[in-house]
């Protein structure tokens, strides 16, 4: 299930749309350009030892998210039919047909799209308002046993939903929004398509999956491929226990992933109830902002209590800038600093660094610092660019338009808003938004009147 919450922590913050204008005052407003979209992925295969895959894959395969006990493993045999039903974006069959591909190729899947409404996996696109209705702070998610939304409707609250009475699986049921963005519209499908076929846990330690609710990775990484390739091999089956895969799992790493057969780094601990309870509370809607203070100071405590270094500690000091930005600056600009000393430590954590340098490029940009904004938005704009994260290489496009404009490079920075435009299509969707972003942006360079400095 792809949350809501994590989004908005992770993406950007939407505020009201502003005036539609140049991104530059005194400029001439720009035509948005046709939007642009991926083509091809290169992941970067799994960097860590296959002794800690296996324990990776033991938790994201028989539990839940919850922390319920998933009794035995199960999954589809043969072919795997998807199928989509509803009013479908434009977007949506391309970069699902990509999706589909990547699975056959780098997970093994025999996987394919048909028409019709007979295919194991039905992808039903609903308006977001009758999703929220449904499944508050749900962007989107995946029912087993059904086939529709009216079943859904009907065995919602029914033991045939539950995951954990599956034998195996044959048919199963993702909703995702029909009005969102085509990004957030892609990122559920591959969320919900990788958890419809195989793992239905995420884990917060992992820094290099979308198994995690920190919704940093967006699309399907060389790990996450691993896994479903693992799941679906020969050597593992329908009603296994644990220690029956666990036994089976290093041989079968082994084949799959040569290169992780070396000794592993000091090993993960798990992730502890509290730790999460305070993240969710902080970044969730429902609560006083003062409430949202307390548990983002609570999830750094955490974070330094249990030693942790890497993503985990990275995301508690992300989580408290992003709350304490309209309450205290300087405070959340040294959280920002803080994650990105963590975030800087790994090769596993450039993209997390990426969304940092956003924040990072906001202050500086607002002071007036157009040499760092440029050196934070060009080391970042790569990896943004190689992790297909539209919204996030618009954004940092923007900013690097904004400061080349304060340096006085007018047609520079034209042409790179110009550039931006059409990846902030796919990162937001409708213009009004696309236009918010860019003006949000352009407002925090000097000489304007300035609000908040977060995005």
């Amino acid at each position: 299930m792809k949350l809501f919450f994590a989004m908005a922590a992770l993406v950007l913050t939407s505020c009201a749309p502003l005036p539609i204008s140049s991104g530059a005052p005194g400029g001439t407003a720009l035509d948005l350009p046709p939007m642009l979209s991926f083509t091809g992925a290169s992941p970067q295969p799994p960097a860590r030892a296959n002794s800690e895959i296996a324990q990776d894959f033991l938790d994201l395969v028989f539990r839940m998210e919850s922390g319920r006990a998933i009794p035995t493993m199960t999954r589809f045999e043969g072919e795997i039919t998807v199928g989509v039903q509803g009013d479908i974006p434009a977007s949506l069959l391309p970069d699902l047909d990509a999706l589909l591909g990547r699975l056959r190729g780098e997970a093994g899947l025999n996987i394919h799209r048909i028409s019709g409404s007979t295919a194991a996996i039905t992808i039903h696109t609903i308006p977001q308002a009758v999703l929220n209705r449904a499944v508050p702070q749900a962007a989107c998610f995946v029912v087993p046993r059904i086939s529709s939304w009216q079943e859904f409707e009907r065995l919602r609250r029914s033991p045939q939903v539950d995951w954990t009475t599956l034998t195996r699986r044959d048919r199963a049921a993702i909703f995702i929004p029909s009005d969102a963005a085509p990004q957030e519209i892609r990122d559920c499908l591959h969320e919900e398509l990788a958890q419809a076929l195989g793992p239905l846990n995420d884990l917060y330690r992992l820094p290099d999956s979308v198994f995690n609710d920190d919704n940093i990775h967006a699309v399907l990484t060389g790990f996450d491929m691993l896994i479903l390739r693992a799941y679906y091999a020969p050597e593992l089956r329908n009603g296994m226990s644990r220690g029956e895969a666990a036994a089976r799992l290093p041989a079968l790493l082994a084949r799959l992933n040569p290169a992780g057969q070396r000794s592993a780094s000091a090993p993960q601990n798990d992730t502890p109830r509290d730790w999460i309870d305070a993240v969710e509370t902080a970044l969730s809607g429902g609560t006083s902002a003062e409430t949202r203070r307390r548990a983002a100071d609570q999830a750094v405590v955490l974070a330094r209590a249990y030693g942790w270094n890497g993503n985990r500690r990275g995301f508690s000091f992300y989580a408290y800038g992003r709350i304490f930005l309209n309450y205290d600056a300087e405070l959340a600009l040294n959280a920002f600093q803080h994650a990105a000393t963590s975030f800087d430590d790994s090769t596993l954590t450039r993209l997390h660094w990426a969304h940092t340098a956003v924040q990072l490029a906001a202050f500086s940009l607002s002071s007036g610092d157009a040499e760092t904004t440029i050196s934070l938005t060009q080391a970042a704009i790569p990896t943004a660019r190689a992790n297909q994260n539209a919204a996030l290489l618009a954004t940092l496009m923007m900013f690097q338009a904004e400061a080349l404009e304060y340096q006085g490079h007018h047609a520079a920075a034209e042409q790179l808003r110009l550039d931006s435009l059409g990846w902030a299509r796919y990162g937001f969707g409708a213009e009004v938004l696309v236009r918010a972003r860019q003006m949000e942006i352009a407002a925090l360079r000097p000489q304007q009147p300035q609000t908040n400095v977060g995005f």
